[in-house]
């Protein structure tokens, strides 16, 4: 089907806010969860996600709305949260979110062993489902899903052909343009017939989006990182709650890569690699560094140079994209953009800027520790100012698309301080309800540098010290639409 011009697109989702207002809603309001048809009138990507699902055809498009509204109104979706279910259900592991496809699209697990067909607990079973749903929705607003179908062990008595309808029915009608594939491992060869039925749920066009796979297939989709052992991986992945797994986001990073708790300064380690990085030796442990005089004219070139990088950042500024959260501003807005491998481009840019009265503590996290150094990754940034971000990689690794950052802010009390400790303890006490959070994903540009990319030494300057070092921004924006498959 070809691309409808954003102009046309325009004009089709005032036409379905239009219509949706003046045929469904006079007779049908009482059978909508308000907030839904709220955001409907306010999220353009909402309403694009149902007209593209059903081919811009208007007229099916709104019932498909009609239908996912009084669904999320029966199910009580926007309500959802660990204190409305059983608790049992999030303990036995069945369904969960954790790890990444080859495309960098989030793996939705269904271990099937450990479902079991109730028809007691069918509608908390399927209500465990729109919660994870619903609850990736709100974070990552669009991005696609893989769903693993993870058969292994299973027997007559784990399946379920009504929760298997009401997965592909959340997809299909619920949450459109979520799903990339599904991934089924290791099904029994008594379940054959029972799939040729779910093929025809899925309809003809989306039946190519089923994948059977062993163990030598399924890495066909996803690298050996993110599968568990039994499927020939090496992820070290065990589901355990309390509590919920929070997107495989690891402790933050140091400036030096990671630490192992959150409150831990600087240390030893850290010290002597800032010191073999910038080329300063060190012949033993017990050696003291003098810092390096600089003498007023050296002192006066360098801030003229300075004053070249901060013109260069504020150029850069403006034609980034940017997410607008209510205490920061992050820039780029979706995808950390690297340089290619020919241009040896291993570091990017995040600017972040406080949009409060207050102090807002930050810290980043990653689903890739070992990779990834970050400066500053664990501080505050002061009210109306700008905060930047140098994300660079350790030699010997390379980028790859399923790497997550993940950026985390509170507003701070004016009582509240800001060394080290007292940041440890704001981020124990604060309540999660408190904290914005914004994801990142990693992209590398294959063509040319990116618009994020830096280089050390840009102007020449003797690095000697760690304020010595001097950063060059590239000029051409990244031109990285992101768009998985369908």
């Amino acid at each position: 089907m070809a691309q409808v011009p954003s102009q046309e697109k325009s004009k089709l989702v005032s036409e379905t806010r239009r219509r949706f207002e003046a045929e469904y809603l006079a007779d049908k309001s009482d059978k909508y969860d308000s907030r839904d048809v709220e955001k409907l009138q306010q999220d353009d990507t909402w309403v694009e996600s149902f007209l593209c699902w059903r081919h811009d055809v208007v007229d099916e498009t709104l019932k498909m709305i009609d239908e996912s509204f009084q669904w999320r109104k029966e199910f009580a979706v926007n309500d959802l949260s660990e204190s409305t279910l059983p608790k049992w259900l999030f303990e036995v592991g069945a369904v969960y979110l954790h790890g990444y496809d080859k495309e960098g699209n989030k793996l939705f697990w269904f271990r099937v062993k450990f479902h079991t067909k109730d028809n007691k607990t069918i509608l908390d079973k399927k209500k465990l489902v729109a919660f994870w749903l619903e609850r990736y929705a709100k974070r990552e607003n669009g991005k696609p899903l893989t769903v693993m179908f993870d058969m292994s062990e299973t027997g007559l008595s784990n399946i379920d052909m009504d929760i298997v309808r009401f997965i592909i029915n959340c997809f299909k009608v619920y949450y459109p343009k979520y799903l990339t594939k599904i991934v089924v491992f290791d099904m029994p060869w008594i379940m054959n017939a029972a799939f040729k039925i779910v093929k025809g749920w899925l309809g003809p066009e989306a039946v190519n989006m089923l994948k059977f796979t062993g163990k030598n297939e399924v890495q066909e989709y996803v690298s050996v990182e993110y599968l568990p052992p039994h499927m020939g991986g090496t992820d070290p992945f065990k589901y355990s709650y309390p509590p919920l797994v929070d997107d495989d986001f690891q402790t933050p990073l140091c400036e030096n890569g990671p630490i192992t708790s959150e409150d831990e300064t600087e240390s030893k380690e850290d010290i002597e690699t800032d010191n073999k990085e910038t080329g300063e030796a060190n012949s033993s442990e017990e050696q003291v560094v003098i810092p390096r005089k600089i003498n007023p004219v050296e002192q006066t070139s360098k801030i003229e140079e300075s004053d070249k990088v901060d013109s260069k950042i504020k150029t850069l500024k403006k034609s980034l994209s940017m997410f607008k959260g209510v205490l920061l501003h992050i820039s780029p807005a979706e995808e950390l953009c690297f340089g290619s491998k020919e241009f040896g481009e291993k570091k990017c840019l995040i600017v972040l800027t406080n949009v409060t009265r207050n102090v807002v503590a930050f810290k980043v996290r990653t689903t890739a520790p070992d990779k990834y150094r970050v400066k500053p990754s664990n501080t505050c940034c002061d009210p109306g100012s700008s905060l930047d971000v140098v994300v660079s990689l350790h030699g010997g690794f390379t980028i790859s698309p399923q790497d997550r950052f993940l950026i985390m802010a509170a507003e701070m009390e004016q009582s509240c301080g800001t060394g080290a400790a007292e940041l440890a303890q704001f981020w124990k006490d604060i309540p999660r309800s408190k904290i914005m959070e914004h994801r990142l994903r990693c992209h590398v540009d294959s063509s040319k540098p990116s618009s994020l990319t830096l280089k050390e030494n840009s102007f020449n300057i003797p690095s000697k010290s760690n304020e010595d070092i001097h950063l060059q921004f590239m000029n051409s924006r990244c031109e990285s639409d992101y768009s998985p498959p369908y």
